[in-house]
């Protein structure tokens, strides 16, 4: 295995602190006229966690912070296994603007599982926030992101390498083995 130092930073701190300055600002400024129940932020573990951590430190809007785990790679015999919600929100949705916050939106899967999941236990609204958009996603699930890349392997900020590099405060393009 290469060691991360071998590995160009695709996103420098500063960059992801803009970014995230930047979705909280326009969450912030999308909310101004809506009279609805106190928003929920639900941040998807185990990637989002620094992000949803930042996000909320920097909203400066009243909300509810809960955490869900779903379950999105596929693995052993059945790998057309639809995502599984291991941890589901605490919260109660019902009526209320839920924004999931994840590290990096994929296949797109896990979201759109995650939001049948919530329109099912009543959400009034669901936004999705992403700490990374790659530049090739031409899908419109993501509502709000923090910064754009390319089709590159990712970790850092959240994001993993086989479970490891998570605490790292750039987020770096994997050198292939």
């Amino acid at each position: 295995m290469a060691d991360y130092r071998d590995d160009e930073i695709l996103v420098a701190e500063y960059q992801i602190d803009r970014g995230i300055d930047r979705v909280a600002r326009q969450i912030a400024s999308s909310r101004k006229n809506i009279v609805t129940d106190t928003p929920v932020i639900l941040g998807v573990l185990n990637g989002a966690f620094m992000f949803t951590s930042e996000l909320v430190r920097k909203l400066h809007i009243e909300c509810y912070v809960d955490f869900c785990r779903v379950s999105s790679y596929p693995s052993g015999p059945d790998l057309k296994k639809q995502p599984e919600i291991s941890c589901p929100p605490k919260i109660d949705v019902a009526g209320k603007d839920v924004y999931i916050v994840e590290d990096i939106v994929d296949t797109g899967e896990t979201i759109e599982h995650l939001k049948e999941f919530l329109a099912e236990k009543g959400a009034a609204r669901i936004y999705v926030v992403s700490l990374i958009k790659r530049e090739s996603d031409t899908r419109s699930l993501i509502d709000f992101f923090g910064v754009e890349i390319d089709d590159s392997w990712v970790y850092g900020f959240g994001l993993d390498d086989n479970e490891l590099r998570r605490n790292y405060r750039n987020i770096y393009k994997k050198t292939i083995d």
